[in-house]
């Protein structure tokens, strides 16, 4: 039989945020009706209270259902699907409020039942969620709802996608054999059945084992191709397609007519188009603006403290950096170096201290050494914290760079990267997916490679999602040398 466990766990996420939601509002009623002296603005009688919820909240799962919280690509991630929730949960209470509104019917007997029903729905859906996460991660121990993939194709991509999904308990799928040339796959695919033909697999392996076939590769003969695609949909298998190209397919892509008969696909450089770009900017400002006004105290501390360590120094260091479309913008940070050092590239630096050979270190772990002597003991505090980076909100209020975004970096460091013109199709960004996920524990192709991920594929959930993690990373140090 074919698996359906992907179709069941979302069933089950709709049974159980039925029972979450109900929970929650029958837990708000309890709470302020029932066990509260207070008195209540409304006599709404318990059954009846439970009635009209059964009614309505099946529309609000459609809410959810809307906001995509029952498509694996979101429930698969945490913070997505955390943010989903909760703008799911207060989209549901509006449509309640408005329901109540437009029927003149009275639906809450006290003010506060709806503002516990709201806070106790959100708490009760993430505990539901994780709690259904977790159980099916136990069921795939037990060889339960694991998804078999027949993976086709003789490619790099091919290898990647056996490697990420080699632990079946954690990806929910098993590798079931790979279609291509045998030469040297014992080493490539072991433990894998491995294929020179379709036609040897399909007769090898039983069809119903098969729940899904994904294509890393076109062959040159059409009715090979084609085959492959009617086996899967004459036997309901699923099917996927990953191009060879992979990066041609990995921005923003939009299916068009041309000419108004002809469909074309378009890839633009960056996802960041149209009205993501008005949010995008909308969001900068509004965030960068509270962030300033909440971290000027600690600025004005942090400023008086370099003035009273290094009275000869500036307080705040400017340096230019590559933005959006090859632009120069300038860059405000605290000083972090000693006076004698500021405003000095590294080997003009390292050789007026007299240390030459650490230039060669210096470059060759990725501008980095160990107890760097350029740098200041309040500059080494300010840097471990990113207290440092505190003066570009003002850059973001002012425009240059953005809340989230590629690392600004200097024209040197930018030309040794192929793909730098891909990476500068946006602005730069105070902090970044490289940041939260290791700074410098991770070498600069990796960086730039997450750089790219983030013009690519950028979307408002991803820029919240690691704005929450630059807080953790920041307060743990994480990366930071």
């Amino acid at each position: 039989m074919k698996s359906n466990a992907s179709l069941f766990y979302s069933a089950s996420l709709v049974v159980g945020d039925f029972l979450a939601l109900l929970g929650a509002f029958v837990t708000a009623y309890i709470l302020r009706v029932s066990l509260s002296d207070r008195p209540i603005s409304a006599q709404v009688h318990a059954l009846d209270y439970l009635e009209i919820f059964l009614v309505l909240l099946p529309f609000w799962i459609l809410i959810f259902g809307l906001l995509g919280l029952y498509n694996s690509s979101i429930y698969e991630k945490r913070f997505p699907e955390a943010g989903r929730l909760l703008i799911g949960s207060f989209l549901g209470l509006l449509f309640i409020i408005g329901y109540a509104y437009f029927e003149n019917r009275t639906i809450f007997p006290a003010r506060l039942v709806p503002i516990y029903g709201f806070t106790l729905a959100f708490v009760f859906l993430l505990f539901f969620r994780n709690l259904a996460r977790y159980i099916r991660s136990v069921l795939f121990s037990y060889d339960i709802g694991i998804t078999n993939l027949l993976i086709i194709g003789d490619t790099r991509v091919a290898q990647e996608l056996v490697e990420s999904l080699s632990n079946s308990r954690v990806s929910g799928y098993r590798i079931i054999g790979v279609v291509g040339s045998k030469d040297s796959d014992s080493e490539r695919f072991p433990n894998i059945k491995t294929f020179e033909t379709f036609e040897d697999a399909v007769s090898k392996l039983k069809t119903n084992d098969i729940h899904g076939i994904v294509q890393t590769e076109l062959y040159s003969a059409g009715s090979r191709n084609n085959e492959i695609l009617e086996f899967s949909q004459t036997h309901h298998i699923s099917y996927r397609f990953i191009p060879g190209n992979t990066e041609l397919f990995v921005g923003n892509i939009q299916v068009e007519l041309f000419r108004s008969s002809i469909p074309v696909i378009a890839v633009h450089q960056t996802a960041l188009i149209g009205w993501g770009r008005v949010v995008k900017r909308l969001s900068d400002l509004l965030f960068g603006t509270l962030g300033l006004l909440l971290v000027l105290p600690l600025m004005i501390i942090i400023a008086i403290l370099l003035k009273l360590t290094d009275p000869m120094g500036p307080v705040i260091y400017k340096v230019d950096r590559l933005s959006r479309f090859g632009n120069t913008i300038k860059i405000y940070k605290f000083r972090s170096h000693k006076q004698k050092y500021n405003n000095l590239t590294p080997e003009a630096a390292f050789e007026k201290m007299g240390h030459p050979e650490f230039i060669a270190e210096y470059r060759a772990n990725g501008d980095w050494i160990p107890n760097d002597p350029r740098i200041s003991s309040l500059g080494k505090f300010l840097r471990r914290y990113s207290l440092d980076e505190l003066p570009q909100l003002w850059n973001v209020v002012k425009g240059n760079i953005s809340l989230v975004g590629p690392r600004a970096l200097e024209e040197i460091e930018l030309n040794q990267y192929s793909k730098k013109n891909l990476i500068l199709s946006v602005k730069s960004g105070l902090t970044g997916l490289a940041q939260v996920s290791g700074r410098r524990d991770i070498s600069i192709a990796e960086r730039r490679k997450l750089d790219l991920y983030y013009v690519q594929n950028w979307s408002f959930w991803m820029d919240l999602t690691i704005l929450i993690k630059t807080i953790r990373v920041v307060l743990k140090g994480v990366g930071v040398r």
